[in-house]
């Protein structure tokens, strides 16, 4: 069974079987529930209909009547909902209908003696095929038959299950986490979908997701290991190696977006960061003394950079697994924190889930069996592959475990003033295949601990800092996570141009997995290393100190990067080299960064605005072409452009040299060249001019883009600059602000404003006072006019 220790494991295993059983309904209670809008029966395939909303439906397939109407699996927190639900039944099966969806469980008959052939080759199960229709009865899919095969794993016998559902030729799939393979339509692949540090082309993180062309979306209810083929050969297959049922949703809609709000629906909204998250957050592996730290801090503001968060990573610590600060390196952490705020500046911190055997916590959680453990219920430590893998990690499936490990966060850590958590390694690093969670094997669970491990952080806060917002810097994310706050990073990729390419397309499929804020390293995390540049620098490198002298193209790979991540969700500078502040890359590439810096604090209302919209839609803002122009064919398989909110189509220059890229410019409305307002037609390519110091832009024929005048940081007050607007159709824009740090806008809204513009009076009108106070008239920019 799901969700607790299964008889069937051994006899060496049965006390802490027992144990994990004996947690489980602390954990996430998986309880039996018998209420299905119907569960009909083919031939001993239990097949139970759940229905969400209109356009969402569940379906558990089973020969086993508990697992069949048993409740979703980690990450599903939504309660059923049969409102505008019938059935009925006729020759053609069980039709399930509401407004939004209907499915049909296809009648099967009584099956027939089989032949000599089939006797050898023919499937064990009960044959089951399920369709599926939206609004105005558009087939949308079919799954054509399941899987449930016998195996041992981790000396559990237990099934590998799956499902086949139909295809057609012109359907394309997107998302399932991220996948730096350089492809963005996943049409045709098959997706290892599970956390994998050590993947060739950069980690990879599972969110069991996807989401087609076609007016729907599949959520699978596995966290085990599990293989997903979209459109290959004919059919879509799912396969997961652990488990007892089939269970998967089914949701329809007519937009990409309503899609995205029937998976926040299903596993939480997204929470709107802290203004700060959406600043510059200045990171390096490492900074090893508190005057380091905050030289850099002071340094951007003698430079007049905008600065919101500084970051300190690993190993401040005098062990790992101490939970404390090294007072030698860090004498006062309380009074750099304080000096960072009397500058406008937040900080993060990097905490670990590892514990060095030698550290002072080891045997407490040993002996509270609160760390991952093998199969003879000792603590696993570290692992025979890359050096940095001593300690044990915290079993945070344990409800107990989680919420000692935010107490030593909150008493420790936190008492000294830092601001947010950066849980680093939660794929998890320490890989649990053969391992033992306390909710069962490792194998079962293996994509859930992203999930669990951020919500001791996530509730944690929530209890004991209510008033502030919280914000966690996460490197996985399972169904669900993006409710805890999380900013995800696309993990310790290379500092190479190939690096840059794979992050464009790994971006768009984690957003298009409703997870929102996704960003990279900026230049890349591991020591800078490349090829020779095969083309004339265009950054000269005189004075830059970041790399070697040898990787002469560095600072323009760097440049380039920062203009690409200037339009992602969050803009962050890491990496392990001697230097990564903006001054580090040469004085021909400082200003830049700065221009690029200020640009992105100049379209801090703009953002802002975006991530006001996300927690209350659950569609993401930095998004694949094929979201926002479904009828345009050229856009399906686009993964190296995309568009940033409604207004803006972003195309990174990810090759050295390059001074001019191909765009397009999708069909059916206008483009404006950002930097020139030139106006150009759509549903063509162009070539487009990309000298350094700017990055590809094209804003979109009917955008309202509100623009602030650049700050230090997002404490200091912004007043609006000038609210642009590029003439093309009616539109309307929702400016808001809010106090930016606290959870106060949970219950008053903020401050907000609605501006409509009317393209054929050309006129703006707003639906009362700015959130900053001004009037708009004076701050209009119509242009081409």
């Amino acid at each position: 069974m799901r969700g607790k220790a299964r008889a069937t494991v051994s006899g060496r295993h049965w006390r802490w079987a027992c144990a994990a059983s004996a947690l489980l309904a602390a954990v996430a209670p998986l309880a039996l529930s018998a209420d299905p809008l119907g569960t009909v029966e083919r031939n001993g395939a239990l097949v139970s209909v759940e229905p969400y909303a209109p356009g969402i439906v569940r379906v558990t397939i089973a020969t086993d009547r508990a697992e069949a109407e048993a409740k979703p699996g980690y990450g599903l927190i939504a309660k059923r909902d049969a409102t505008g639900w019938s059935h009925r039944t006729d020759a053609s099966g069980d039709i399930f209908a509401s407004s939004g969806l209907t499915v049909t469980v296809a009648a099967q008959p009584w099956p027939k003696p089989p032949s000599q052939m089939e006797r050898y080759f023919a499937p064990s199960l009960p044959p089951v095929s399920i369709s599926f229709a939206g609004p105005e009865g558009k087939p949308l899919t079919r799954m054509n038959g399941w899987e449930k095969a016998p195996h041992t794993v981790s000396d559990e016998k237990t099934f590998r299950v799956g499902a086949n559902f139909a295809d057609t030729l012109d359907t394309h799939y997107y998302g399932l986490g991220q996948y730096q393979d350089g492809v963005l339509d996943l049409r045709g692949r098959t997706i290892d979908c599970r956390h994998d540090y050590d993947r060739p082309g950069g980690e990879s993180v599972c969110v069991p997701f996807m989401v087609t062309d076609k007016g729907y979306a599949i959520l699978w209810d596995n966290p085990s290991a599990t293989t997903v083929s979209p459109g290959l050969l004919n059919a879509t297959r799912f396969a997961s190696n652990v488990g007892e049922r089939v269970s998967f949703f089914v949701i329809a809609g007519r937009t990409t977006d309503e899609l995205y709000a029937g998976y926040a629906r299903l596993t939480g909204a997204t929470p709107l960061p802290p203004k700060a998250a959406f600043g510059l957050i200045q990171s390096k592996a490492r900074y090893e003394t508190q005057g380091q730290l905050t030289e850099i801090a002071d340094g951007y503001r003698k430079r007049g950079l905008p600065l919101d968060i500084m970051v300190l990573d690993w190993f401040y610590w005098t062990r790992m697994g101490q939970l404390d600060i090294d007072r030698t390196a860090f004498p006062d952490p309380a009074g750099m924190n304080a000096h960072l705020k009397s500058m406008g500046m937040q900080s993060i911190i990097s905490i670990w889930p590892r514990f060095e055997r030698e550290s002072r916590w080891f045997d407490t959680l040993a002996a509270k069996g609160w760390l991952m453990k093998d199969k003879d219920g000792n603590p696993v430590d570290g692992l025979p592959i890359r050096s940095d893998r001593a300690g044990a990690l915290i079993d945070s499936t344990n409800p107990e475990a989680r919420a000692w490990f935010w107490d030593r966060i909150r008493d420790n850590i936190f008492s000294q003033g830092f601001d947010y958590a950066w849980l680093d390694e939660t794929e998890p690093d320490l890989v649990p295949e053969g391992h033992f969670f306390s909710i069962g094997s490792g194998d079962r669970y293996r994509n859930v601990y992203p999930l669990l491990h951020t919500s001791s952080v996530a509730e944690g806060s929530a209890r004991d800092r209510p008033d502030k917002r919280n914000l966690i810097l996460c490197r996985a994310a399972y169904l669900g996570t993006q409710a805890n706050g999380c900013l995800f990073w696309s993990s310790d990729v290379q500092s190479n141009w190939e690096a840059l390419r794979r992050q464009v397309p790994a971006g768009l499929g984690m957003t298009a997995s409703g997870i929102a804020y996704w960003s990279s390293d900026t230049g890349g995390w591991q020591w800078p290393n490349g090829p020779e540049a095969q083309h004339p620098v265009l950054v000269d490198p005189a004075g830059a100190t970041a790399m070697a002298p040898s990787y002469r193209d560095y600072p323009e790979l760097f440049v380039r990067w920062f203009q690409y991540n200037a339009f992602t969700p969050t803009l962050r500078i890491h990496g392990q080299r001697p230097g990564t502040a903006l001054w580090d890359y040469g004085t021909a590439a400082e200003p830049i960064l700065a221009s690029a810096l200020r640009l992105r604090y100049a379209l801090m209302p703009y953002l802002y605005a975006l991530g006001r919209q996300t927690s209350q839609t659950g569609a993401p803002f930095m998004r694949a072409l094929f979201m926002d122009f479904p009828n345009d064919p050229a856009v399906k398989d686009l993964g190296d452009e995309y568009m940033f909110g409604p207004a803006f189509l972003v195309a990174p220059v990810t090759e050295q040299g390059q001074t001019k890229r191909r765009v397009y410019l999708p069909g059916g409305t206008d483009w404006y060249d950002w930097w020139t307002d030139k106006r150009y037609t759509g549903g063509q390519w162009i070539e487009a001019a990309a000298p350094i110091d700017h990055i590809p832009l094209f804003v979109r024929a009917g955008s309202i883009v509100p623009m602030g005048v650049v700050m230090p940081s997002t404490a200091a007050t912004q007043n609006l600059e000038s609210i642009r607007v590029y003439p093309g159709r009616d539109t309307s824009f929702t400016l808001y602000d809010d106090d930016g740090t606290t959870n106060a806008y949970r219950k008053t809204g903020g401050r907000s404003a609605t501006l409509r513009w009317d393209d054929k009076a050309r006129r703006l009108a707003a639906s009362g006072r700015l959130p900053t106070g001004q009037s708009p008239e004076p701050l209009v920019k119509i242009i081409g006019q």
